[in-house]
C-alpha cells in the first residue's frame, strides 16, 4: 500500500466516521411500540402516515393520540 493510498482512505474514512457518529448521536428515539397497537386494537398506519417508510410522520389520529396521553379516547375521524 503507498501513502497516497492511505491519504485516500483518510479522507474518505474520516468524514464518514464523523457523519455517522453525528447521525447516531442526534437522532431520537421512536415513540411507536407494539403496545399501542395492542391496547388500542388498531394496526400503526391508523396513527402513521407511513409506518416502515416515514415513521415519525403522524397523521390526525397520531397526533390526537400524543396530545390526549397516548389515549384515542374521544378521537373522531374526519
Amino acid at each position: 500500500m503507498r501513502l497516497g493510498d492511505n491519504v485516500k482512505i483518510t479522507k474518505f474514512v474520516l468524514p464518514a466516521a464523523i457523519l455517522m457518529a453525528g447521525l447516531i448521536v442526534s437522532s431520537s428515539p421512536t415513540q411507536a411500540k407494539p403496545e399501542f397497537t395492542r391496547k388500542e386494537k388498531k394496526p400503526c398506519t391508523f396513527c402513521h402516515v407511513d409506518a416502515k417508510a416515514a415513521p415519525k410522520e403522524l397523521n390526525d389520529a397520531g397526533k390526537y393520540y400524543t396530545d390526549h396521553g397516548m389515549s384515542l379516547e374521544g378521537y373522531k375521524a374526519k
